[in-house]
């Protein structure tokens, strides 16, 4: 439904959009322009192809524009007043949500500087900030975003960070002093220095390389735009640059280390996670002059280490400042214009492009950096009063809650447990109380979860249900408990695990015994004590510390699953505790109630009732302002078809049953063999897995028709690792390019290319397969989710009782009496057992993966292009079905022009018919 304008609003104009625009992208910025003007919560669904980021981009950054100007109005018209009525302003001539945000900057503003005059007597600087969160959810802030330090390093300080040998009492944690049970935030962690005691996390800050720069947070309205992929985010860049936008404003683009960093030799590492711990690591290595303490009278004063980062991108801070004014002159710049800009100037882009944060109009950045508040602390990001716009959002509930899974694996604990144990054995004896009674405590803890693998199934009664996963050798059994069974189940429920979580934040223990056990190691010249098998001892750590944190949830908010490997297993990779979040609703209201308004978009985000109940279930369906349109395709240029039967006659069934059947891949088979004689240029063909994309391309490669196939069409497939993707894309392009202007080299008769991809795989989402990359797109079967999957259970039992009067509870679906047949008949009877919601989600997990893949095609409006949904539950009567028929849950414009057949010789026919009307109408453009 189309949103209305208030009752004497003005249209609003977009004279930022570089070209004539269609009807419904005019209806669409409007309906995002006065969505914004209401503020709240929205959502607006527009195709793939209709030019939605453009829209988007026009429609948002011009209100920001008319909200500026007005605002500038209003404080004219407030100045004259206060001339005229010394001071006395109508308070209702603004609107709440800016008088709010007015009357809450200035007061948080004022707030900080009397802290910050009081604690250090000077003006206050932007990185103090992250002290004042002392909720124990930023105890990961410091170890996924870190401030670089960047003094510049004085002459006398030339010796290189592995010269610098480091005594054991280095590797010695501050005392800890911990105040009662009821006092979360007690514990103290103390350096002393002849007396004299300095708060490390003082000391962290004072060598902070943002320090030079004034706290600007709050200051002026910003528009957060975020979306799944960096390659998204650089796309939204390219569209912004064709608007007056890409110059008039502030925009900044932020990402991983892994995409932004220029140090070669930390970018060898490969392994993200490797890449940020030596990111972090190579900080806190600095070069350090021996403090020099002067005696003045009575009283004593400390000089400050000099310091300097050990990254020769981040050492000189003056090229940091340079960077941020070369991004304010060059206007918008995506990732690769940012690192380009790095390596010219031979300075850090990934913190560079974050120290523009707090002056940006426009912030554009991943999933993970606005999601997750621990990242959302540590960038700086403030959601006060300001626009969030979430594109891609088709599903945003289990994009945002898997941020808070967790997961460590029995090799990552048994490094650990080691380190903690050979740490506490070499200074035991020097440990004040309160070190020694937490270190213990995580040596108890990780003991007690190497028993999980240890013990038998039965321990856990009726709390566990196991799935035994039967492949042979390397079968595992998988069991999934709540957080209090699991606890008690390992008599560990009477540790306080908040303050145990802040122990290991102030007292900086991880970094102290991974430290101190790679200098062990390097001593002994041996990797036994280096790492586990799944990374570093850092990481190892850092997984430990999740999954606690990931325990302090309600019970009713995640599930444990424990996989086990069997005794006849030789691999570790089977062993693992994770713990799996259910809920996001609690995640997402944060993001929200700061907001002034939060816009959901996306290509296909119906059926938006499921998203309303997991994501924001407090407000009412009237309340939810929503927005959708048709396609700006023309109906002729689409055909969308179900085809029932093959060549042969044989009906497709391609369900988990029967879709391995060599009968059914030989009749696809046939199909398309058929389709590369009537299809001009590309074909993409999607599966349902990498696995069974193999099986089917074995048994062609076998039965002669993969070389009936490559006599008419050049033949690609979609590697499994993303990294090659982009290569595969672009030679298969080439070739359709080539073979379409009349070029022929090797096979004269071959007209155009076959692609074989994988639903959610890299092509399936966010690749654009226009023109003749796409003409036909053809998905074979319904891509439903493995019901042996035993998180996905959960999830599906989890959505199930949403609604219920007593929702904390996981309903009590039969999952466990009969799973000795296999975990794959489990899983299909939790699904009878569902009455309404678990049953909707898991179909519609499966039909937004159908969406999503055959929205690659179309993407302008003189593109056309065939759609085959290959199976007969595409066609079937849905009063057979004990699902809802997926043809429903197809997208509008889609389904306007849909037809289902059951003779292949009639399919033949469009096509043949479709293809020669389009050529006709493309050659007279």
């Amino acid at each position: 439904m189309e949103e209305k304008k208030e009752k004497g609003e003005e249209a609003p104009n977009f004279p930022a959009f570089p070209y004539k625009p269609y009807a419904i992208q005019i209806d669409f910025m409007n309906a995002l322009y006065h969505s914004l003007n209401k503020g709240g919560l929205s959502m607006l669904e527009s195709p793939t192809g209709t030019g939605k980021t453009l829209s988007i981009i026009c429609s948002a950054l011009q209100w920001v524009v008319d909200r500026r100007q007005q605002q500038k109005t209003e404080d004219r018209i407030v100045s004259d007043r206060n001339g005229a009525k010394d001071g006395q302003v109508d308070p209702d001539d603004e609107p709440d949500w800016m008088r709010n945000a007015v009357i809450n900057k200035d007061k948080q503003s004022e707030e900080m500087k009397t802290k910050m005059k009081e604690k250090f007597g000077i003006g206050f600087r932007r990185a103090d900030k992250r002290r004042n969160h002392e909720n124990c959810r930023d105890l990961f802030s410091r170890s996924v975003e870190e401030e670089p330090c960047t003094k510049e390093e004085g002459n006398n300080l030339q010796m290189s960070n592995d010269a610098v040998e480091l005594s054991d009492e280095d590797f010695l944690v501050e005392d800890y002093e911990s105040e009662e049970e009821g006092n979360l935030g007690g514990g103290k962690s103390k350096r002393k220095v002849a007396g004299v005691s300095l708060s490390s996390s003082s000391e962290e800050d004072e060598e902070d390389g943002s320090g030079d720069d004034e706290y600007e947070e709050g200051e002026k309205l910003q528009v957060y735009f975020c979306s799944r992929t960096h390659s998204q985010l650089s796309q939204f860049i390219k569209e912004l640059k064709k608007t007056v936008f890409a110059n008039e404003m502030k925009v900044v683009c932020l990402g991983s280390r892994r995409n932004f960093c220029i140090n070669e030799d930390v970018l060898k590492l490969g392994n993200s996670t490797r890449i940020n711990e030596r990111c972090l690591e190579l900080q806190r290595n600095k070069n350090k002059e021996v403090s020099k303490i002067k005696n003045v009278g009575a009283g004593g004063r400390i000089r400050r280490n000099k310091a300097s980062c050990g990254c020769p991108m981040l050492r000189k801070h003056k090229l940091q400042k340079e960077f941020k004014s070369m991004m304010s002159q060059q206007g918008a710049l995506d990732i690769e214009d940012l690192v380009h800009l790095g390596k010219s100037m031979r300075t850090c882009p990934y913190y560079g492009s974050r120290s523009m944060v707090t002056v940006a109009d426009l912030v554009v950045l991943p999933y993970q950096s606005l999601l997750s508040k621990a990242s959302r602390e540590s960038l700086g990001l403030n959601l006060k009063n300001n626009i969030v716009i979430i594109d891609e959002a088709h599903n945003l509930a289990d994009s945002l809650i898997s941020m808070y899974d967790s997961r460590i694996t029995l090799s990552q604990l048994e490094d650990v447990h080691s380190h903690i144990e050979k740490y506490f054995e070499r200074f035991c004896n020097v440990l004040g109380p309160g070190n020694r009674r937490y270190i213990q405590t995580l040596m108890v803890l990780t003991r007690a979860f190497r028993q999980v693998f240890l013990k038998d199934d039965r321990s856990y009664g009726d709390s566990c249900r196991d799935t035994e996963k039967a492949s042979g050798a390397s079968g595992t059994s998988t069991s999934s408990m709540a957080i209090n069974d699991f606890l008690f189940s390992l008599n560990v429920d009477n540790i306080n695990l908040v303050k145990l979580l802040q122990y290991i934040k102030e007292s900086n223990i991880m970094h102290k015994v991974s430290g101190y056990g790679d200098k062990v190691a390097s001593f002994q010249k041996k990797l036994a004590l280096h790492g586990s098998e799944d990374g570093s001892t850092l990481s190892s750590f850092q997984a430990l510390a999740n999954l606690l944190l990931s325990l302090t949830n309600k019970d009713g908010d995640g599930r444990i699953i424990i996989s086990r490997t069997c005794t006849t297993c030789s691999r570790e990779e089977g062993r693992y505790i994770k713990y799996v979040m259910l809920t996001g609703d609690k995640i997402f209201s944060e993001i929200v109630d700061q907001a002034h308004s939060v816009v959901l978009a996306g290509g296909t985000l119906q059926p938006i009732e499921e998203t309303r109940e997991r994501l924001f279930p407090w407000l009412p369906p009237d309340q939810l302002q929503f927005f959708s349109c048709s396609h700006i395709v023309p109906p002729e240029s689409i055909l969308p078809v179900a085809v029932s039967r093959g060549p042969s006659g044989h009906t497709f069934d391609f369900s988990y049953s029967s879709r391995r059947s060599s009968i059914m891949i030989q009749e696809l088979g046939q199909l398309l063999c058929n389709l590369v004689t009537v299809v001009p240029e590309g074909i993409v063909v999607f599966f349902s897995s990498f696995d069974y994309e193999g099986q089917v391309y074995d048994a062609w490669e076998a039965s002669g028709i993969l070389e009936r196939i490559k006599k008419k069409k050049h033949l690609f497939r979609e590697p499994r690792k993303n990294t090659y993707v982009e290569s595969v894309l672009k030679e298969y392009k080439e070739t359709i390019d080539t073979l379409s202007s009349g070029e022929r080299k090797e096979n004269p008769s071959q007209s155009g290319a076959m692609l074989l991809a994988v639903v959610g795989g890299k092509i399936s989402e966010g690749i654009n397969l226009s023109d003749g990359m796409g003409r036909c797109i053809v998905m074979v079967g319904l891509p439903y989710a493995s019901p042996s999957d035993i998180e996905l259970m959960e999830r599906v039992k989890y959505i199930e009782g949403l609604g219920d009067s007593d929702s904390t509870k996981t309903p009590n679906l039969s999952l466990g009496n009969e799973l000795c047949s296999g975990e794959v008949h489990a899983g299909f009877n939790v699904l009878r057992s569902c009455r309404r919601r678990g049953k909707e989600y898991y179909e519609n997990l499966c039909m937004k993966a159908v969406n999503q893949s055959i929205g690659r095609a179309i993407r302008h409006i003189n593109d056309y292009a065939a759609i085959l949904l290959v199976d007969t539950r595409y066609a079937s009567d849905s009063s057979k079905r004990n699902f809802c028929h997926p043809t429903s849950k197809l997208p509008q414009w889609i389904k306007d022009r849909f037809v289902a057949s059951t003779d292949y010789g009639e399919v033949h026919r469009m096509l043949y018919q479709f293809f020669k009307h389009n050529k006709k109408r493309w050659l007279q453009q």
